[in-house]
């Protein structure tokens, strides 16, 4: 013999569950109802029992002699046995009537529940029914339906709240992953055409001379070094990206003080003015991203200065971390374009040497990758305070 098998849907479930608790709850209630009443009416005694095989003859002479003025004591007494005999026929029949009547109700009002437990269940899960077709129509080309369910605030309005952000989140990942892979093949292509034209220029002229090769020759250079620069930093980023693998033990301001050698042709040509205040700060992490995403800041202020400028470089302790501060000066940045600068090749202005634009977000995926804090402020004077904190 095989079991019925349990029903799949929510809402069936439901249903049956509300009518099985009706029910257990129900048999309870009517069996503690039937014996409280079986209870306080009176039981039949042993002189009822002796006195119930009366006929209906019997019984009527019986009610005549009882109404005269003074019957004999033995018909006094048969007339205690046949009203003690009518209350146990009565008794019996209301506690038979209250058996039959209350099993109905009970059968009755249990399949009405099952019904109302149908009609409030799907009620209930009208939610999440649309939280189901939301996520099927759900797409790297169609994120931008919300639920945006109203009402109260209950488990169900949670849950499509906290779906409709992860849609959000999904959107805006979807479209920066867009953005980022149209900006990467642009800026790709950019040094290909340079080389291209230079040499399909070199190539066109019918007298070429030693210094207009030599010439081609140097541009095609420095567009392989900016392609060469640009492919490291989308490898750095991809693999920022997947999380730290391993941790060391490691000093901000050493960090620091190397970023700093590596930038000093650059520091030397723009006559930038640099004050340090280097204490100890240690901290843990993977520490060639760690040293690359402070690199990248140092040449970020670098780079983004101007002549007989200034750079503000210090590392602490802090509270369970260190502290790496730079701050440089520079052209204003405006307010509304802080929170896009970690947006990959994002510039606020073009500039010939101005990089690949992955500075900040390589910094920015290192950071988050480490769980640490990057804060990027602009300056009212111009340029850019940046605030980074390392867990130690």
């Amino acid at each position: 013999m095989r079991w019925p098998r349990w029903p799949q849907k929510v809402r069936t479930r439901l249903a049956l569950l509300y009518a099985v608790l009706f029910l257990v709850s129900g048999s309870a209630l009517l069996a503690l109802t039937y014996g409280l009443v079986a209870a306080n009416l009176p039981a039949q005694s042993s002189t009822a029992q002796a006195g119930s095989g009366f006929d209906s003859n019997q019984l009527a002479k019986l009610r005549a002699a009882c109404r005269q003025p003074s019957p004999d004591p033995g018909t006094v007494l048969a007339c205690k046995r046949a009203f003690s005999a009518g209350a146990t026929s009565v008794r019996d029949s209301a506690l038979d009537s209250l058996l039959l009547f209350s099993l109905l109700g009970l059968g009755v009002m249990t399949v009405a529940s099952g019904g109302l437990g149908w009609y409030v269940s799907g009620r209930v899960l009208r939610p999440v029914r649309a939280i189901t077709e939301t996520a099927r129509r759900a797409s790297d080309q169609h994120l931008g339906e919300r639920l945006a369910l109203s009402g109260a605030q209950d488990e169900l309005k949670e849950l499509a709240d906290t779906f409709d952000d992860m849609l959000e989140r999904l959107d805006q990942a979807f479209a920066a992953q867009r953005r980022f892979v149209a900006n990467a093949s642009h800026e790709l292509r950019t040094p290909l055409t340079v080389m291209r034209t230079a040499i399909d220029v070199a190539l066109a002229k019918p007298n070429r001379t030693t210094q207009q090769l030599e010439d081609v020759v140097a541009r095609v250079r420095r567009s392989i070094d900016r392609a060469e620069n640009m492919i490291e930093a989308l490898l750095v980023l991809a693999i920022s990206d997947q999380g730290v693998t391993s941790n060391e033990l490691l000093d901000l301001s050493a960090v620091a003080e190397d970023a700093l050698e590596l930038a000093a042709p650059g520091i030397a040509r723009l006559e930038l003015s640099v004050q340090t205040d280097l204490a100890p700060a240690e901290a843990t992490g993977d520490q060639q991203l760690i040293e690359r995403m402070v690199w990248n800041l140092v040449d970020n202020a670098v780079r983004h200065n101007e002549p007989g400028g200034w750079i503000r470089i210090s590392t602490r302790r802090c509270p369970g971390g260190a502290v790496l501060r730079i701050a440089n000066s520079g052209a204003a940045v405006p307010a509304d374009a802080v929170p896009t600068l970690a947006e990959p090749f994002r510039r606020i202005r073009k500039e010939p040497d101005g990089g690949a634009g992955l500075g900040l977000s390589i910094a920015q995926s290192v950071a988050i990758a480490h769980g640490a804090q990057l804060d990027v402020r602009n300056q009212p004077e111009g340029g850019l305070s940046i605030s980074l904190t390392l867990r130690a």
